[in-house]
């Protein structure tokens, strides 16, 4: 049997873990990996793809990115402007078919987000044997509990915080970290909870400026005249602002970005304190994994080629109280998993001081 693997979208910590899963357990089903390079790109005619054994992923558990690459734009971009669907172009799928029939592909492993995750369904719809793993960094794919590249993420803002704490502290400063999180905030929750942040903002709660700034001000009368403030790139001003759109050809998707500068600037004027911003972007998307991360795109990669030794394809692998299953791809794309802003967590964080601007 021969199975393919390709991954699709941003490119996050654990994806190399992942195609070291798959190719490890294939091995061990006297199995061949055909690796797709730039996601559903590497399968237009003539095909663009490499042979992948274990002697060539060796060592690849540990780095960051991906060795096949990635590409979240191109011919098969599942969504166009404001998120509406729009399905692959048919010429496009039966070139695409083409090469895996020559290839003799039993079964293609789709890492990706949920935009990669609707072009897959589209594609098991028409009879191809599609396995999912998901890929967000956001965390915000409501069919699994977790992703992988979440908690490189998480740590990459943690160690950010350190580092401006010393600063915020040396200058009796306010120091505003934005960091990813398009439609949910997990990243800026579980980062700012971990860092010692004083405000957390996030796209799923609402926050009025006003009583952040009574906040700092208090801080200060209680001797602590230092701020951290996280804000998730998401999250709205509230007149609305903090969105910045730009037509880069993604494919018709907005980019995010600004919202850090906004806050600071605001938060400067009204409470008189100087105030500065920083934005992690795509750092939090490079570097090593995690060993959690690591352990979790593996048992993904093992996951997807035991789904393919079933037969059980249109499926996708999820992880759920600390089980790798899988569900239905079309039950798990388009539902986020949002913060809840009356949550367990966001409760918790509340419970030691940390404010939400609400």
């Amino acid at each position: 049997m021969k199975i393919g693997i390709l991954n699709s979208g941003g490119d996050c910590p654990g994806l190399n873990a992942v195609i070291h899963g798959v190719v490890g357990a294939a091995d061990q089903l006297g199995w061949e990996v055909i690796g797709f390079r730039d996601g559903f790109e590497g399968l237009l005619p003539p095909g663009d793809y490499c042979v992948l054994k274990p002697e060539n992923t060796i060592d690849i558990l540990k780095l960051g990115g991906t060795i096949l690459g990635s590409s979240n734009k191109g011919h098969f971009a599942a969504k166009i402007g404001n998120g509406n669907i729009a399905e692959v172009p048919s010429e496009i799928v039966a070139k695409a078919k083409r090469t895996m029939d020559q290839l003799g592909i039993n079964a293609l492993v789709v890492v990706g987000g949920d935009g990669s995750l609707t072009t897959g369904l589209q594609l098991y719809r028409e009879g191809w044997p599609i396995v999912g793993v998901p890929k967000t960094i956001d965390n915000d794919l409501g069919a699994t509990a977790m992703t992988f590249g979440f908690n490189s993420a998480v740590e990459t803002v943690v160690d950010s915080l350190d580092r401006l704490h010393t600063t915020a502290a040396s200058h009796k400063r306010v120091m505003v970290l934005e960091v990813m999180g398009r439609h949910a905030g997990w990243i800026a929750l579980w980062g700012g909870i971990a860092g010692g942040a004083n405000v957390i903002l996030l796209p799923e709660i609402p926050f009025d400026l006003d009583k952040i700034s009574k906040f700092i001000k208090q801080r200060d009368a209680q001797g602590h005249h230092s701020t951290l403030v996280v804000v998730a790139e998401g999250a709205s001003m509230p007149n609305g602002g903090g969105v910045v759109t730009l037509d880069a050809n993604c494919g018709g998707e907005v980019r995010l970005g600004g919202i850090g500068e906004q806050v600071a600037k605001s938060l400067q004027k009204l409470t008189g304190k100087e105030t500065r911003a920083c934005t992690l972007g795509h750092l939090q998307r490079g570097g090593a994994p995690t060993s959690l991360d690591r352990i979790l795109g593996v048992r993904f990669g093992v996951m997807a080629v035991k789904l393919a030794e079933q037969g059980q394809f249109g499926r996708m692998v999820s992880y759920q109280s600390y089980h790798v299953g899988s569900v239905p791809i079309e039950e798990a794309v388009h539902q986020l998993r949002l913060v809840e802003p009356e949550g367990e967590l966001v409760q918790a964080a509340r419970a030691i001081g940390i404010c939400f601007g609400n």
